[in-house]
């Protein structure tokens, strides 16, 4: 299980956000799935037989629609992955991710298919798919360490109180969930913990060490880490 990582976040402004920078929009699937429940709760309000009828036409819509958004946002994922040469994708624990991110039900089951169709069709290129634990993802600093809650200032913003580093909220989140993973391997007596972070512009490890991408990848000046003092690993 040593290798490369890819962090994914998941959220509502942005259906999925990538360690690599990669943003693909949930604007048009939020707007949808709203639009679908007024014209559900009308529909139940009516309470006729015909309204019924249209009930389950308008649910058969709306399954295949999110079902063809899901689909295509989970190739992205996996091409993401593909292109940056990782051997992992990893999200945060989906239990608790409606308390978390506000979402509705549609966005909670959007989020948890979105997450059996990566993980299917990641497998079938020999890409594991796992889960990590979410606390404090969103407040921890992918740069220095530091985690505050003054650090997420708005839903969309991260300002790092500590080091003053400052990142989309979503994509600090990834970097801070592929970490994470990153992290366990050194932990793990059955892993080597050789793994690393796809970043834009390279790869990261715990420790600071950073790898830039050969040429032909398009650099980010924000996503290299700042300088870290190397720890020792047991």
């Amino acid at each position: 299980e040593d290798g490369t990582v890819l962090g994914v976040d998941l959220g509502i402004e942005d259906l999925a956000v990538t360690s690599t920078a990669q943003f693909i929009s949930g604007r048009e699937l939020t707007h949808n799935l709203r639009e679908f429940e007024k014209v559900r709760a009308g529909l139940q309000q009516t309470g006729t037989r015909s309204a019924h009828r249209t009930l389950e036409q308008s649910s058969g819509r709306e399954l295949r629609y999110v079902r063809d958004v899901l689909h295509r946002v989970s190739n992205e994922i996996v091409d993401e992955a593909l292109r940056y040469e990782c051997d992992m994708i990893v999200f945060e624990d989906l239990t608790d991710i409606r308390d978390r991110t506000g979402a509705s039900w549609g966005h909670k089951w959007a989020f948890r298919t979105l997450y059996e169709q990566v993980e299917y069709k990641a497998e079938a290129v020999s890409i594991s798919v796992k889960q990590v634990g979410s606390a404090y993802t969103s407040q921890r600093c992918a740069e220095c360490g530091f985690t505050a809650e003054e650090n997420r200032t708005t839903r969309s913003d991260f300002r790092c109180v500590k080091c003053g580093a400052e990142a989309n909220a979503d994509y600090n989140a990834a970097k801070n969930i592929g970490m994470r993973y990153v992290r366990r391997g050194q932990q793990s007596s059955r892993r080597t913990g050789d793994s690393q972070l796809a970043l834009k512009s390279g790869t990261v490890t715990p420790s600071g060490g950073f790898t830039a991408h050969p040429d032909g990848f398009e650099a980010e000046l924000t996503d290299k880490p700042l300088p870290q003092r190397a720890k020792s690993v047991d």
